[in-house]
């Protein structure tokens, strides 16, 4: 089904697009190829909204939590904005003090994005990226692939596709509350799961400091099971200076969203070697159904190559004519 959702300001229509199928509906419009919400049923069926967002495309126009949306061409930060590709220094518009951040002020976030294919379970959509978009270098094309899967799963797909050599980083930026996007005051109940040996500490600019550290005895070991809330309440610098988590880490298998409430459970699984968790820590926004959305009201999950990984060579790269990577976000 589809249904309009909004002018943007050059009169252009905004579509939404209802996925129904394998016990999930999950709703996503063409600007920014955002997730708005994902219906997912609790331990006795009752359904309910576990993602933030916004009811109309006026939202997403005015927001700056990316709640939902996809972003590249490079998601997270690149410090500096700019870096070398090919010997060529490359300059990018910063948005965020010096640093790029999810591609500038006018990435993929903020683009009215085609629709390829759909169907009752899936749609594909396509944008053309020219080059020097925000800087980046080469004429790309971009897709991204919504479809519900069974048992009950949601699978994003993406892919690009250069006449030159240029980043390829794209993730999607929703806010997960498996309590339900109206129960903000449950959010920081959830518990994580990673596997995840190691993570990223991050200066006060939130661009990481090139170290990799093991996260056996710090608040940051994910192996087995944390509640949030008691996590944000570590005495650790690293949480100190971002004000909460918002670290990337070193992914080496799923990663587990448990609500103890409704007894939801997300198991994400990605080819990405790095996961960004952000306990929304800035956030401060009124969302769907005019439900406020305080600092730590959900937690976003964003599978990507490490950020700022343009500067630190050793690190997993992904530049390239070619990009392709998915993300099964299964339900249970």
């Amino acid at each position: 089904m589809t249904t309009f959702f909004g002018r943007l300001e050059d009169g252009s229509q905004a579509r939404l697009y209802t996925l129904t199928g394998f016990g999930l509906t999950a709703q996503v419009t063409d600007f920014g190829a955002t997730l708005v919400r994902l219906l997912v049923p609790d331990a006795g069926g009752t359904a309910a909204d576990v993602v933030l967002g916004y009811d109309q495309v006026s939202g997403y126009l005015r927001g700056t939590g990316y709640l939902g949306a996809t972003v590249g061409r490079n998601a997270n930060r690149i410090g500096g904005a700019t870096f070398l590709l090919d010997g060529e220094e490359i300059r990018l518009v910063a948005n965020e003090g010096s640093n790029s951040l999810h591609s500038g002020p006018e990435g993929y976030s903020f683009r009215l994005w085609q629709v390829e294919a759909l169907t009752e379970s899936s749609v594909t959509f396509r944008l053309q990226s020219p080059h020097g978009d925000q800087g980046f270098p080469g004429n790309a094309t971009i897709w991204v692939t919504y479809a519900l899967e069974a048992p009950r799963a949601l699978r994003i797909t993406y892919r690009g596709e250069s006449d030159r050599n240029t980043v390829f980083n794209l993730t999607n930026h929703s806010y997960f509350n498996l309590a339900g996007q109206d129960r903000p005051e449950l959010a920081m109940d959830q518990k994580l799961t990673l596997a995840a040996p190691a993570f990223h500490p991050a200066d006060e600019a939130s661009i990481p400091t090139g170290e990799e550290r093991r996260v056996e005895g710090t608040p940051m070991d994910f192996r087995t099971p944390k509640v949030l809330g008691a996590v944000l309440k570590e005495d650790y610098p690293p949480l100190h200076l971002q004000s909460g988590v918002d670290h990337n880490f070193v992914l080496t298998g799923p990663a587990v969203l448990e609500d103890p409430h409704s007894g939801r459970r997300m198991t994400l699984t990605t080819d990405c070697p790095g996961l960004q968790v952000y306990t929304a820590n800035f956030l401060r926004d009124t969302g769907k159904g005019g439900i406020i959305y305080p600092p730590h009201s959900a937690v976003a999950l964003e599978p990507q190559f490490y950020p700022d990984f343009v500067h630190h060579p050793h690190w997993p790269q992904s530049i390239g004519k070619t990009y392709q990577s998915q993300t099964l976000y299964s339900f249970a």
